[in-house]
């Protein structure tokens, strides 16, 4: 006897309870949204899936296909000319963490930065009313994609398209903002136009920051215990990333001053990954394995054109070859120290303070507490 396949109500149930056993879940309002609006009608006719280094495409009739939208899956919606994702529906869990982390009530008016496919913005609707929700997006053809498919389930909410980074003036003030791409630095704008008392949730390099915005409109909050990465930013919808397989061919040979130097951590770990990109959010950081079966980072400051290639001897020597204006690797290997002389915190004791004038401060346990002024982007 055949078994037919869940339906996609099935596939949702089942989402909503994984996502609720593994605590993104927490209250019957954003269960009901998760449960109600089909994450399917979101997703382009092709979408890609990378796992495991590979990537997998998948069409309208993979029979695989639903299983893979309802799983636990970012989907890559949009590549740019050089093969650089630049729109996802983002996972699921991560989703349900950030929305969950609003504590939005029905009266709050909501901002979100970074529309793509619009399932965050239904998502929205669903929870609050829609007049209540605003989306903009840099990228006019999504903002109109995503539009239809938001309108196609009866909710209406304010559409448009601009740089998230600016904000929205002309609907503010917020009650709640919410960032679904990913920056270096909290744009001074979005400070502004949320009320105080107010929440900002956004991706900041490598976390996920919940600030509550003061008075006076400086920001203030930890980071999340998870890392989270969503895609950076972009100055215009038609902008082609340098790609790290671009960069690489040319650190292979780059000669500059050299010496050996203590790496006082692994480089590939969470936290100093996370540390690294909070305090160098500009530059470009990649790693290949070279001839000689070293793991080789690198690290690329577009703007001064300074760099720094760590050739791995042993597990903490390293070969250090760099040039250009900054000492990139000197600016990254103090912070990692004073990580590991306060005992190697997990991410969740780090936090950020934003002025309204838009100067960053990282802190450990208290605002108080060891601080780091952090760079402009």
């Amino acid at each position: 006897m055949t078994t037919a396949p869940p339906s996609t109500a099935d596939l949702r149930r089942i989402m909503v309870e994984r996502l609720t056993s593994q605590g993104a879940l927490r209250t019957e309002g954003w269960r009901s949204a998760f449960a109600e609006i089909p994450r399917e009608a979101f997703v382009p006719a092709e979408f890609t899936v990378r796992a495991k280094g590979r990537k997998h495409l998948y069409a309208e009739d993979d029979p695989n296909r639903l299983a893979v939208i309802y799983s636990d899956a970012s989907l890559l919606t949009q590549f740019d000319a050089a093969g650089t994702a630049t729109s996802s529906s983002t996972q699921p869990w991560l989703m349900a963490s950030m929305l969950e982390s609003l504590d939005v009530e029905s009266h709050h008016k909501v901002l979100e930065v970074g529309l793509g496919t619009g399932y965050n913005a239904a998502l929205l609707c669903h929870r609050l009313d829609p007049g209540q929700v605003f989306s903009l997006d840099i990228d006019p053809e999504l903002v109109r994609a995503a539009a239809t498919r938001v309108h196609g389930l009866g909710y209406f909410p304010t559409m448009t398209a601009g740089d998230g980074r600016n904000g929205l003036l002309d609907h503010a003030p917020y009650d709640r903002l919410i960032a679904t791409f990913g920056v270096g630095r909290i744009p001074a704008a979005w400070c502004q136009q949320v009320v105080p008392g107010g929440l900002i949730v956004a991706n900041v390099g490598l976390g996920i920051a919940r600030l509550l915005v003061a008075e006076d409109h400086t920001a203030r909050g930890r980071f999340h215990a998870y890392p989270a990465s969503f895609m950076t930013a972009r100055d215009a919808p038609d902008v082609v990333s340098t790609t790290a397989q671009q960069l690489t061919a040319q650190f292979t040979t780059a000669q500059g001053k050299g010496r050996t130097v203590e790496v006082p951590a692994d480089l590939n770990g969470g936290i100093p990954q996370f540390l690294s990109a909070l305090l160098q959010p500009s530059v470009v950081n990649f790693s290949y394995i070279d001839s000689a079966e070293r793991q080789v980072h690198c690290i690329h400051d577009p703007a001064t054109q300074s760099w720094a290639r760590i050739t791995m001897l042993d597990v903490r020597l390293a070969r250090l070859d760099h040039d250009g204006p900054r000492e990139l690797w000197n600016e990254r290997a103090a912070l990692l120290n004073e990580w590991v002389e306060q005992g190697r915190p997990g991410l969740d004791r780090y936090g950020l303070t934003v002025t309204p004038e838009g100067e960053h401060t990282l802190w450990l346990d208290s605002a108080t507490n060891p601080r780091w002024p952090l760079r402009v982007a």
